[in-house]
């Protein structure tokens, strides 16, 4: 709980399904908060939140929402493996120069820019690295790529007795509420179109979704203290228990009453369709995402998995958590999206 004066702190991005945790995690820790997206979010103004509607990539919001703010969670993205490179752009890149130059002027002092692990996926597994791992030479779609630009943009703007700044990569952040990878899942395998690529045993990271608001919490407490010690670095955030891909789908998708389907495709052929259909969505100008990337091909065919010791080492992150008995929890929301 934060004592006497309270801090407030903006969240851009407060209405997602992470920006939504760390605007009630802040609300419990004792913050005010103030939240920035395009939409309205009543539930969340309901909790206490004050609401600023606009784009981040609007210069004059920007300033509107960092005026008296003490510290900046930047949430805000345009995520997804497909779609064009101005989009990822705008959002991506410029919208964080934007909240990052308005923060600067703002006087805030502190900023936590939610970054991702595949900033540093260049194609080829990653089993336990650090973050001393650099940026790929090569991008397999826009995502990474701009997240990078724009993490590094935050991290290189860190200035003692100035703006302190770090940046968090939670990686496959789950719960229920999840908007994209769960509901997914369960799309797929409804309509007969999920398959395990490679062998389904190479170990992958997530994060639940209240643990990544803990970190986010937990990080800008720590610029915001009398000894910051994450400033300027970039940080892996994970539940902290790797497990083989397929096991986890197939926990997800038996807590939602599915069966997980038999039919396997080695990851090289799912890695081949997936270029060859991004050659013809391009070709034709099909908008739509294509049901198989190179990226996805990969992402689920290889191993990514992360060490979390900076996290627990400079700003106490120590995450706890019972896969099962959430799962559990969830079997009402997953059977919901099942329609039952």
């Amino acid at each position: 709980m934060v004592t006497g004066e309270r801090p407030k702190i903006l969240v851009t991005g407060y209405g997602g399904f992470l920006g939504a945790a760390i605007c009630r995690k802040l609300l419990a820790e004792g913050f005010l908060v103030r939240g920035l997206a395009r939409g309205s979010y009543p539930g969340l103004t309901q909790l206490g939140v004050e609401a600023i509607q606009g784009d981040i990539t609007d210069r004059l919001v920007c300033e509107r929402a960092c005026a008296g703010v003490a510290g900046v969670v930047h949430t805000a993205a345009l995520a997804g493996v497909w779609g064009k490179a101005d989009d990822y752009e705008a959002i991506n890149v410029l919208g964080t120069q934007q909240i990052l130059e308005a923060a600067k002027r703002a006087g805030c002092r502190a900023m936590v820019y939610t970054s991702s692990p595949s900033v540093t996926f260049g194609g080829t597994g990653q089993e336990g690295i650090d973050e001393s791992v650099p940026y790929p030479e090569r991008w397999l779609c826009h995502y990474p790529r701009t997240k990078a630009i724009a993490e590094r943009m935050v991290l290189e703007a860190n200035r003692h007795g100035g703006l302190l700044t770090c940046a968090l990569r939670p990686h496959l952040i789950w719960g229920s509420g999840d908007p994209h990878l769960i509901p997914r899942l369960i799309e797929r395998c409804q309509q007969g179109r999920l398959a395990r690529i490679g062998s389904g045993d190479q170990k992958i990271d997530t994060v639940h979704v209240d643990l990544a608001a803990e970190a986010h919490w937990q990080a800008l407490k720590n610029l915001m203290s009398d000894d910051p010690r994450c400033g300027g670095k970039p940080y892996f955030i994970t539940d902290g228990a790797p497990i083989a891909c397929w096991e986890w789908i197939t926990m997800i998708l038996n807590a939602a009453g599915l069966s997980p389907p038999r039919r396997r495709i080695p990851t090289r052929i799912a890695y081949g369709v997936g270029a060859m259909l991004e050659w013809c969505y391009r070709v034709t100008g099909r908008q739509e995402e294509p049901p198989m990337t190179r990226f996805v091909a990969l992402q689920l065919g290889l191993p990514h998995y992360f060490s979390i010791q900076a996290a627990g080492r400079d700003f106490g992150y120590d995450p706890r958590i019972d896969r099962v008995g959430m799962l559990e929890q969830m079997k009402p929301w997953l059977h919901q999206l099942r329609g039952l």
